[in-house]
């Protein structure tokens, strides 16, 4: 379970596969639910590279 600040891994990402190998921060306050598909928005990866959703499985949490 991720919780809003926390700093993760993106490991894949059918969002933005450019996105893959960066760290960024978890958005989220609360779970995923139906509107975002059970994903989590991640953001802070890149300047070039906006907010992405990834699935749980997608993402691993990182050293702060």
């Amino acid at each position: 379970m991720f919780r809003a600040g926390d700093k993760v891994l993106i490991v894949a990402c059918e969002d933005n596969p450019r996105a893959v190998g960066k760290t960024g921060r978890v958005l989220d306050e609360v779970p995923p639910g139906p509107l975002t598909n059970g994903r989590w928005t991640v953001d802070r990866i890149s300047i070039r590279i906006a907010p992405v959703l990834v699935h749980a499985h997608e993402i691993r949490k990182a050293g702060s």
